[in-house]
């Protein structure tokens, strides 16, 4: 696997607070986030709590977050 963002992915997790959205069905099939330094993200599947997170600079949540807003549903 190439690390295109070492900066990231060299913050460690192991005492991360993770949330999820209020939103969340009873089936808890959803995402998890915490806080990275600089306004980054980190993203985990609430199901496989073991399973390396993704992690977004803030521009890259940013976008993403703005893209899911401006969708209509």
């Amino acid at each position: 696997m190439i690390n295109r963002k070492p900066e990231l992915y060299a913050h460690d997790l192991s005492n991360a607070e993770w949330r999820k959205s209020s939103a969340s069905g009873a089936e808890h099939n959803c995402v998890e986030i915490t806080d990275l330094p600089g306004g980054g993200v980190a993203v985990r599947d609430s199901k496989n709590t073991n399973r390396e997170p993704l992690r977004f600079n803030a521009s890259e949540w940013a976008a993403f977050r703005q893209s899911i807003i401006s969708e209509e549903f």
